[in-house]
Parts: C-alpha cells; sequence; structure tokens
C-alpha cells in the first residue's frame, strides 16, 4: 500500500496563508523563473539546496536550513516516494500534504465531489450531503500541472454529473490541456437521460473518453434495491441509449456480490442483445470499503460459488462481439477459461497480495487484492505451483 495523505506534516517559516496545489521537482537546475511554481524534494543530500522554489519538502527529518530558505515542509518518510512530476495539495495552516496525481504511476484518478443521487449498497466513498466544490478548483489548478505523456487520468465520485456546468468545465480542461491523455469518468449515467447532458459531453469532443456506468441486472427492481434508489435503472437505460446515440463511449461495470452473481447470465444476454453498442462490459470483485462494510452481511458471497455463471456470461459477451473484461479478481479463483479476460485492476497504492499467495508462480499475472481484503477473503486462495 502506497500512502498518499498526511497531516502529520511539520511546517517552518511559511509565507503563505492559503492550501495551494504545486507540482514537485528534484531538478536543481531547473531555471528561478520556473521554481516559483514548484516544490523541491529534498530526499537526501541537505547541501547546495537550490534557492528561489516555492516550497521545500524534506523526508522525517530535521533539515538545517540557510535562512533564505522558506515554507519548508517535513513529511513522514511513508511519502518519500514522491519524485519529479507529482502534483501535491498543501496546507501551510495544518501540514497537512495529498499526493493529486503521480507522475510514474498508471493509477491516477481525481475525487470530483461526495456528493451522490444513489445509495448503493457496496459504495466504496459513501456519499454526503455537503458543498465541496473546492474538489474542482483543485483539479482544475492541477490539470496544467501534469505531466502531457500521461497516458490515462480517471475521475469519480460521489456522482460528478451532480455538478452540473462545473462537469463540463472539467471535462473541456483534460482536453485542452492534456490532449493525449485518455479520460475515464465514473458516473452512474441517471443524469444522461436528458438528452442535453448527452449533447453537451459529445460537444466537447474529448479524443479518448470512456463513461464508466454500473447496471447490476437485467430486472429493474433488482439494480434499484442495489442503488437504493427507485427509478434509476430506467433512468440508467435511457442515459445509456442517449450518450451512444451521441457517439460517447460508454463502459457497463458490474461489481459481482450476493445481490447480482445470479443473473449474470441473463444480464449479459440483456446487454447483447439490447446494448450491443456499448464499448466495453467489466466485472468486477467486491471492494470491502464504505458501505460494504456494513452491508457485508448481505453482499459477500466467495467468488468461487458464482464462476459457472461468470464464465456464462463473460464468453456470451465475447461471443457477441463485445469486448468484456474481469477486474478485481484473484486468477486462482478464476476457472482456466477466464484466464485471457483477467486484469490487474486494482491501484497500486491500494494493492497487495495475503501471505497464502507466498510461492505462487503467477502472482504478477493476478490482480491481487483491495488492502481492504483483510476483512473478508475467499476460503479458496491457492498459489500455483507449476
Amino acid at each position: 500500500m502506497i500512502t498518499l495523505s498526511t497531516k502529520k506534516g511539520i511546517v517552518r517559516n511559511t509565507t503563505e496563508n492559503e492550501p495551494f496545489v504545486i507540482r514537485a521537482s528534484t531538478n536543481k537546475n531547473l531555471p528561478l523563473i520556473l521554481r516559483k511554481k514548484e516544490v523541491f524534494l529534498v530526499h537526501e543530500d541537505q547541501n547546495n539546496i537550490p534557492i528561489g522554489f516555492k516550497a521545500y519538502a524534506f523526508f522525517d527529518c530535521a533539515p538545517n536550513v540557510p535562512s533564505e530558505h522558506e515554507n519548508i515542509y517535513v513529511l513522514p518518510s511513508d511519502l518519500d516516494h514522491l519524485g519529479d512530476g507529482d502534483v501535491l495539495r498543501i496546507d501551510p495552516n495544518t501540514g497537512s500534504v495529498r499526493v493529486l496525481y503521480r507522475r510514474l504511476s498508471k493509477h491516477n484518478s481525481f475525487l470530483t465531489t461526495e456528493r451522490c443521487n444513489s445509495f448503493c449498497l457496496m459504495c466504496s466513498q459513501p456519499p454526503r450531503k455537503i458543498n465541496d466544490d473546492y474538489l474542482i478548483d483543485e483539479i482544475l489548478a492541477a490539470i496544467p500541472l501534469i505531466d502531457r505523456g500521461t497516458g490515462e487520468i480517471g475521475l469519480s465520485g460521489g456522482e460528478p454529473t451532480l455538478l452540473g456546468d462545473r462537469f463540463f468545465e472539467l471535462v473541456k480542461s483534460f482536453k485542452n490541456f492534456l490532449p493525449e491523455t485518455s479520460l475515464h469518468i465514473l458516473t452512474n449515467g441517471r443524469l444522461f437521460e436528458e438528452v442535453k447532458n448527452a449533447e453537451k459531453i459529445s460537444e466537447i469532443n474529448h479524443h479518448d473518453l470512456m463513461l464508466g456506468i454500473p447496471l447490476y441486472s437485467d430486472i429493474s427492481n433488482i439494480h434499484d434495491f442495489v442503488v437504493q434508489a427507485d427509478g434509476a435503472y430506467d433512468e440508467t437505460i435511457r442515459g445509456i441509449l442517449n450518450l451512444k446515440a451521441y457517439d460517447v463511449r460508454v463502459e457497463i461495470r458490474v461489481v459481482i456480490h450476493n445481490q447480482t452473481y445470479e443473473r449474470l447470465p441473463q444480464l449479459a444476454n440483456f446487454i447483447a442483445r439490447n446494448l450491443t453498442f456499448v464499448d466495453h462490459v467489466a466485472f468486477m470483485g467486491l471492494e470491502m470499503m464504505g458501505f460494504t462494510k456494513t452491508n457485508l452481511n448481505v453482499l459477500w458471497v466467495d467468488p468461487i460459488k458464482y464462476q459457472d455463471k461468470l464464465e456464462a456470461a463473460v464468453t456470451g459477451l465475447d461471443r457477441a462481439g463485445i469486448r468484456v473484461s474481469i477486474y478485481n479478481h484473484q486468477l486462482c479463483l478464476l476457472k482456466p477459461s477466464l484466464y485471457p479476460f483477467s486484469v490487474k485492476s486494482i491501484s497500486d497504492w491500494k494493492n497487495e497480495y495475503i501471505s497464502e499467495c507466498d510461492g505462487c508462480l503467477r502472482k504478477e499475472e493476478c490482480g491481487g487484492f483491495f488492502t481492504s481484503a483483510a476483512m473478508k477473503y475467499s476460503d479458496h486462495i491457492t498459489p500455483f505451483t507449476s
């Protein structure tokens, strides 16, 4: 697990009064005019520290720096993975630091809001009715600092479309500043039942945009129960239809648990017959976070139990010519026929393996576990020995 935030930073000699978003640098030869926009990282050598940077971050040490240096932040050692080009949010009033973007990671995403119009049983980010518009301001400040070579950025919530016009402003900003970067947005799709919203996002004409939309059953009342919102199924289906009518790419995401696994083959058949134009379908393992902990008694099912149904669903979609993947699953629990569809999808900062995985010859191919899996995982984890 990789630490991405701390409230334990020590602030020294600060001239700042408000939180700020800034890019990290290890380049002592950076031109002076650019140093004013960056925080210099001091990992080991404390000699010849360059002047002129907006801030300085030291790691788990008590720096003795010349008096001309201002805005010193002493950070715990679990953040010493920070490197050149990373983007941080620093609060000089509290010493708290959040890592917004890591240049060398393939798993960068931004939380856009904690507000949501659904209340999913297994939500890993339980919604809150708060004004968190500051998150959009932070993302907009971070976007110009992100490396243009970044492959993909994710946006999640809450429900991003609740931001209204600011949601579309955000997508436009990613398009303008990062013209070669894919954008993957997690949304429940419900507000796209309004044609104008599908039209707006289509008009942005982002070069590589995908909307990941959950669909949990071919039966409306099962989907509505899972998301705890009456009428959500119909809104979601209309949203998907509107988006595809405007040629916006859509991925259907199915979290597998005790309320959804029984009808996986029927859901796949429904998609193949009625939504054959979607661009991807992802079957996803359960993350033991947020509401999942509270509702574990109605959600947990050992993945071994649903392998036949998952196989029928995956192979059915594959035969229909729909791209399909399996996320967040351990390879040893899958049927061999499903190995080609398995993807290592868990973000690197919350991905780990357990002791039962020691000595497994296919560990590098396996999706591994969420760090939260210590709460509950299959009794059938078996390392590959040949």
